[in-house]
């Protein structure tokens, strides 16, 4: 072989922060352990690995004898080792000090563990900006793989594909291969005689060329449909075969071998993005489908091929745009890594800021912050396991600080205003040592995070509901399958019946204190459904804030001066939070009401993280009485309160009224999208409580309601365990 082709073939195998460990397992079994159990008899073979943090570590604990046969096979020069991020965050999203560390730290781990070199890192969803240059460099990677597309973007064209290039930022130089889009659509949804023609042409063209497959390692068996075609079929058997009779003139090998063996092709600038699907995802919805509708246009007419290349979707970053809760999240990460760095500049050191600094980067794993073809931010268990780390690396930090939740530190609460979500307006943060709480005043004055520190839970880590672009394939219903395996971006699947009748849209964020003026008989499946007419503006109205802070206390006064059925009314809503307790009071006073009036106030409050249909999570009446599970539609009288109960998290959330209420309740669902297809999924609980206001002779009504959170049974368990423990 004077000059073989060099076929490089980088897997990625990933499980993301929060992944239910059945998921992990059956993903195992199902791709993990059979892709090695193949590839381990191929000696001639060379290949690159990386695998995420979040899955490293649970296989490592789970079943170490896989990690050891890694280890075995680096030892025997047969697989490379690529580095990344820790817990696979997106880079352009988190700050070059937490870029360094995660990089450096996994880099450490797999050093130790694999015995590896770690020359070379995978860019997590190969979301790119010019800028990581600098950074990967500092953490000593000299190389990565992106999309051909990137390189398209910069100008390139197919044929200059075939090698790698280096790119330099700041004086720091760092190689980049791009990884071939036509081989991830043909493997393994084609025959591997498809790739070898595609591969022989390439080298007939190019002698010495060097082409990267990189694509995710759940291809090959998790993926619908892939287990039977890549092991029952022997797709991944017969792949290695073909690449083993065309020896002659293409060689497997890793990316190291490749860029000791081959000069790079030149230098480029990269601009920022992404995979293509990705680009695509990152779009208004309604500016997705016409993106897909001019794609088949341009199909049809013979121009896509042609105009391919001048095309670019949207800008990763705009997920923060187009899901408040991605920002959010990423604006509560940064709270995090903020403190933290202040901490360390101020001398902070030990086991437990090492122990936050992990629990952070854990927060920062990126699946919860996007949204495409997979569930992504729709999916609330991984919303809640970003919460769950990032308040523990909080409740550590605190602990360091002797500021902790526990019962033994001194008690504390504090109030401040700042732009805590980056929108160039203040927001307010209420804390004391058990609960920290988020108010947006320019957003109806809603409480946005409600953190429940003894079990690192968000309370309000809700989701709204809102149009997406492939809600229109939903309305459309299912469409006939020919039951052969394709690519999970085109498969349309239904995971129950009826779907299109369950689309609903918010047209308010899914908070709590959801300032609501209803007409006098507006219908609650109106108000469940998201329709009901507003008679007030004070839904997504600004507040104006006064901040008070007396001894034990302290309290956040919220003032809105809005209409009201066409009338002039002043809401004022004060929050408070004391020093002790787990108690958040809220008192509404309105002022200026006429003495006739037809509307219904009802300040609406919604509860993350409680699942429905589940027998231990409930709707709980005073007396004790099960109310049904926490999907269930209550329509309740003349109550004084209501409990909201997790057996499983060990939280009970009762809300108390000073004067008699009528409440609905009702969950919040989405019909989203994941990689089995589309399914109905579990946002919230809506709780609704609603009076037909009656004002004294002075024109004002007032109400004060309490939201409790009591979490002594999960404590007990906490403590159970850590006797056994001790034992």
């Amino acid at each position: 072989m004077n000059h073989p082709l060099r076929l490089v073939l980088v897997f990625h195998n990933h499980q993301p922060i929060g992944n239910f460990d059945g998921v992990f397992e059956q993903a195992y079994q199902d791709s993990y352990l059979p892709f090695l159990d193949v590839f381990e008899n191929y000696d001639r073979l060379r290949i690159g690995l990386h695998t995420s943090g979040s899955l490293m570590e649970w296989l490592d604990e789970k079943h170490p004898e896989y990690v050891d046969r890694l280890a075995n096979l680096v030892a025997r020069g047969r697989m490379e080792i690529i580095g990344g991020a820790y817990f696979e965050p997106i880079l352009p999203m988190i700050p070059a000090r937490d870029r360094v560390g995660q990089i450096t730290t996994y880099t450490k781990w797999l050093e130790q563990r694999l015995g590896a070199t770690v020359r070379g890192m995978w860019v997590p969803e190969r979301v790119w900006e010019q800028s990581l240059t600098s950074d990967l460099v500092r953490a000593g990677i000299q190389f990565t793989i992106l999309d051909d597309f990137h390189f398209k973007n910069a100008g390139l064209s197919a044929d200059l594909l075939h090698g790698y290039y280096v790119t330099e930022d700041d004086a720091n130089v760092l190689r980049v291969f791009p990884g071939s889009e036509q081989l991830r659509y043909l493997i393994p949804f084609q025959s591997p005689q498809e790739s070898i023609n595609y591969l022989r042409g390439v080298a007939q063209e190019h002698p010495g060329a060097v082409v990267v497959f990189g694509d995710d390692g759940e291809k090959f068996g998790t993926w619908p449909g892939t287990k039977e075609l890549v092991y029952d079929r022997g797709w991944l058997r017969q792949f290695f075969d073909a690449l083993c009779e065309n020896s002659d003139w293409l060689k497997v090998t890793t990316p190291s071998e490749a860029i000791e063996s081959v000069p790079p092709l030149g230098k480029l600038y990269i601009p920022e993005g992404s995979y293509r699907e990705m680009t695509e995802w990152a779009l208004p919805a309604a500016r997705i489908n016409e993106y897909e509708d001019l794609h088949h246009d341009f199909e049809r007419q013979g121009l896509w091929e042609r105009v391919a290349p001048f095309v670019r979707g949207g800008y990763w970053r705009n997920f923060k745009v187009k899901y408040p809760e991605t920002n959010t999240m990423y604006a509560r990460m940064q709270m995090v890594s903020r403190r933290l760095q202040q901490m360390i500049e101020e001398g902070a050191a030990g086991e437990l800021i090492e122990q936050a600094r992990l629990e952070l980067y854990r927060g920062q794993c990126n699946c919860s912050y996007w949204h495409g073809a997979f569930g992504g931010n729709y999916l609330p268990h991984l919303r809640n396991a970003i919460y769950q780390h990032l308040i523990a690396a909080e409740n550590l930090l605190n602990q360091y600080e002797h500021r902790g939740w526990q019962h033994d530190q001194a008690p504390w609460v504090e109030i401040e205003a700042a732009d805590f979500n980056f929108d160039g307006r203040p927001e307010c943060r209420l804390a004391n040592k058990r609960l920290l709480l988020l108010v947006a005043l320019v957003e109806g004055g809603q409480i946005y995070e409600i953190d429940v520190k003894s079990i690192c839970h968000n309370l309000q880590a809700t989701l709204t509901r809102r149009p997406e672009a492939y809600h229109r394939k939903v309305l459309r219903g299912p469409q006939s399958a020919d039951g052969d395996v394709s690519s999970i971006h085109d498969l349309v699947v239904f995971k129950q019946e009826g779907l299109d009748r369950r689309l609903g849209y918010d047209s308010w964020s899914r908070n709590s204190l959801v300032d609501h003026f209803f007409p006098l008989n507006v219908a609650r499946e109106a108000v469940v459904a998201g329709s009901a007419v507003e008679q007030g503006d004070f839904v997504l109205g600004t507040y104006e804030a006064k901040l008070r802070r007396n001894p034990g206390k302290v309290q956040l006064q919220l003032v809105r001066e809005g209409k009201v059925a066409g009338r002039t009314t002043q809401v004022t809503k004060g929050i408070t939070l004391c020093d002790e307790g787990s108690t958040i009071e809220v008192a509404y006073l309105l002022e200026n009401l006429p003495e006739q009036n037809e509307f219904v106030f009802a300040p609406e409050m919604n509860f993350a993280g409680l699942p429905s249909g589940i027998d231990d999570r409930y709707f709980q009446a005073a007396d004790g009485r099960s109310l049904g599970h926490l999907g269930t539609q209550l329509d309740l009288r003349d109550c004084s309160d209501l409990a909201l109960v997790d057996g499983w998290l060990g939280i009970d959330v009762a809300i108390d009224f000073d004067r008699p209420t009528s409440i609905w309740t009702y969950p919040v669902e989405t019909v989203s999208q994941s990689e089995g297809g589309f399914e109905l999924v579990h946002q919230s609980v809506a709780v609704v409580p609603h009076w037909h206001v009656l004002p004294d002779a002075n024109g004002c009504w007032s109400v004060t309601l309490r939201i409790v959170v009591d979490t002594s049974l999960a404590e007990q368990r906490m403590q159970e365990a850590a006797e056994t423990a001790a034992v």
